[in-house]
């Protein structure tokens, strides 16, 4: 990709979904990640995750930086969608239906609290997990390992956990081996649902500062997230705003010498 694409055209290449959750497609497969504003920097350096994004079936707008740069650059309005309206959208819909969901990732601790309050919450949904090593990236005996849990599992769907990018690249790398109709990257909702991370409450979330409350209690973790990228993302949200700016100008003045040129004609 080249380093002077505009944030327009990186943003276009990301194909949002806009719509309910009720219209997610309906296919044999359906590999679903997520972009926020830390995702999309990041694909900026790292050509491999950007390449798993871009190939998936559904992206979803979680994050508010990225329903609103949307809005600034082409004038339409989204919602956000964050990975925990979907991890709950999917819950409801298997636990009417009765079906399976699978977690891949996180520690045993966590994912036996997922399972218990599932069984809770959902008493018609047979969840199963794994809790792969804590690795920067994956041996093929590991992938193999978690391909096999999952697999053997039959789910009709695959929450993956371990954190961006790591849970995107792996999902799209593995995609075609995964026997689970909907696969979807959804990071801290493992922790999220958990309860061993608290999310903010409706209200900061409503109000779009879900972040802010998540950089309050979090410093140093969440730093480089909105402490360093955020400034990036926005820097290069200004200088789009401003090239929109510039190009209207060009474009009224090319108007406007055409119309003179018009005038002097007749």
């Amino acid at each position: 990709m080249s380093p002077t694409a505009t944030l327009k055209n990186q943003l276009h290449d990301f194909s949002l979904f806009s719509q309910e959750l009720v219209h997610l497609p309906k296919s044999e497969k359906v590999l679903i990640q997520t972009l926020n504003q830390y995702s999309y920097c990041l694909t900026k350096e790292d050509p491999e995750f950007r390449t798993s994004l871009l190939e998936a079936d559904v992206i979803l707008p979680d994050g508010i930086a990225i329903v609103l740069a949307n809005w600034l650059i082409t004038g339409k309005k989204i919602k956000k969608i964050a990975g925990a309206d979907l991890h709950q959208y999917l819950l409801e819909d298997l636990n009417n239906k009765g079906g399976k969901c699978f977690y891949l990732g996180s520690s045993e601790s966590t994912l036996n609290a997922i399972k218990a309050r599932c069984k809770k919450e959902f008493p018609n949904i047979e969840v199963g997990y794994y809790s792969p090593p804590f690795k920067n990236t994956f041996s093929g005996s590991d992938s193999e390992q978690m391909i096999k849990a999952a697999n053997t599992f039959r789910p009709d769907v695959l929450f993956i956990g371990m954190t961006a990018p790591k849970q995107e690249k792996w999902a799209f790398a593995n995609k075609e081996f995964l026997e689970a109709p909907v696969i979807c990257s959804i990071g801290a909702v493992f922790d999220f649902y958990a309860g061993t991370v608290k999310r903010p409450g409706k209200a900061w979330i409503n109000w779009g500062l879900e972040w802010l409350v998540r950089f309050a209690k979090e410093p140093r973790r969440m730093w480089v997230r909105y402490g360093y990228y955020g400034p990036v993302f926005f820097k290069d949200l200004f200088l789009e705003i401003l090239s929109r700016i510039s190009s209207k100008k060009q474009e009224k003045g090319r108007f406007k010498s055409m119309k003179e040129i018009s005038e002097k004609m007749n």
